[in-house]
This record gives C-alpha cells, structure tokens and sequence, in this order.
C-alpha cells in the first residue's frame, strides 16, 4: 500500500491514513489492512487522532480527520474546493442566506466551505466543523443516493425516513425545518462528479422566520443551480 521513502514511522502513518481513508475501521481491521503489529498500528493511529489527522466515528472506528479537509482546502489542488468559494458566495448574494459545501466523512458531514451572510442574523459553520448524518437538508442530500449497505444503521437513529429520502431523489432537494437545531432551516442539493455520483452537499441556512415553513418552494431553484454550478467545475 502506497511507497516507501525510507522513513519508516512515516511510511507506516501513511498505510494507516490510507486504510482509514477506504472506510472507517475498527483497530483490528487496521491492523488486517496495512500488516502492521497491532501494538504499532494502535500506537500511530492514536497520535494521529492527537492530530486531528483521524478521528473515531460513533461506533469507535477510525477515520479521517478534520484537519485532513482542512489542508486539503488550503492547498488549492481539490478541483471542487478551488471553485467553491465563488459558487457559494454567488449563492450566498443570491440567496441573501449564508451557504456551505459538505461531504460526508463516515457517519459524519464535514463543512468544507462557507460563505456567511454578511450582515443581520445568520447561521455560522465553520470550515471543519462536523455534523451528524442523521439531522438536516446536508445529511439528507448525502444519504439519499447512498446504497442500504452504505448507510448501516443511520436511518434508526435519523430523524428523517427512508420515504423522506426517496422524496429527496424524486426532486432533486432537501429541506430541514428545526432538525438539527431548533429556529434553523435550509435547503441543500447534490453536487456530483463527472459519472453522476454525489461528491457533495451545497447548502443555505438561516433562521426559520426569514426561511420559512417550507424553504424548499423559495429557495430550492437557487440552491440546485449552483449545485449544478460545481457539477460542471
């Protein structure tokens, strides 16, 4: 897995990364992936978690990071991070709301991009923030093109349902109203990559009293055209 440069803490750093990054692992399944001694493997993937470089999922296995995306969006090489910030600032000025990119890490939506309202009551995620993928338009959006298989036991503990998804198929959006956090709603659709696999989330958010009741019927058409924005980029 992946080459050596003779260095070989780092060398091993790296199989764990690696392994993590296919999918969350229990340390056992660490171990059986990259070949390491389990005392060795247990040893470096804890000093990673010391640096934010993996992290453990609800269920206790590894996975990457938030300090992973993070790097990542400040290196510029991630075609979908290097055209963000303009789409979502353009969605942001369109919407009047704040606006987000999300991808999904486990059973987790990590915030990758923001642009903020620039004035009056707003909804602030920061860049590395993590929020469950069982409440929101994002989470939904995420799950929604997802297998059964892919998504274990998420459902029996979202507070949305396999038909609210397949209502999020059928349109091509997602709105939450207080489902994540009482007074906020948004409206999120699916960025996707060039064989039409979801990569992303592009959301807006605010408080319920600018959003409404039902923020979709509003907000839905401009939400989806800058998801189509990064589709294309």
């Amino acid at each position: 897995m992946g080459q050596h440069s003779g260095i070989g803490v780092l060398d091993k750093a790296v199989q764990i990364l690696e392994a993590a990054a296919a999918e969350p692992a229990a340390l056992a399944a660490l171990v059986e992936r990259t070949g390491l001694p389990r005392a060795t493997t247990h040893r470096l993937a804890v000093a990673l978690e010391a640096h934010d470089l993996l992290r453990r999922d609800s269920e206790g296995r590894f996975t990457l990071g938030a300090k992973v995306t993070a790097l990542a969006a400040q290196s510029g090489v991630d075609p979908l991070l290097e055209h963000a910030a303009a789409v979502l600032a353009w969605l942001r000025d369109e919407s009047g709301e704040s606006a987000q990119l999300y991808r999904r890490e486990g059973n987790d939506r990590v915030c990758v991009a923001v642009a903020e309202r620039r004035t009056g009551l707003r909804t602030t995620v920061p860049i590395g923030a993590r929020l469950p993928l069982t409440a929101g338009s994002g989470a939904q959006v995420l799950c929604a093109w997802e297998p059964p298989a892919a998504l274990g036991d998420l459902l029996s503990r979202a507070q949305f349902s396999e038909r609210i998804l397949a209502e999020v198929r059928r349109r091509g959006w997602a709105q939450s109203v207080a489902q994540r956090e009482a007074g906020v709603a948004s409206v999120s659709a699916p960025v996707r990559g060039a064989e039409g696999a979801v990569l992303a989330a592009v959301s807006i958010s605010g408080p319920i009293e600018r959003l409404g009741r039902a923020p979709g019927q509003r907000f839905a058409p401009v939400v989806q055209a800058a998801a189509r924005r990064l589709s294309r980029r």
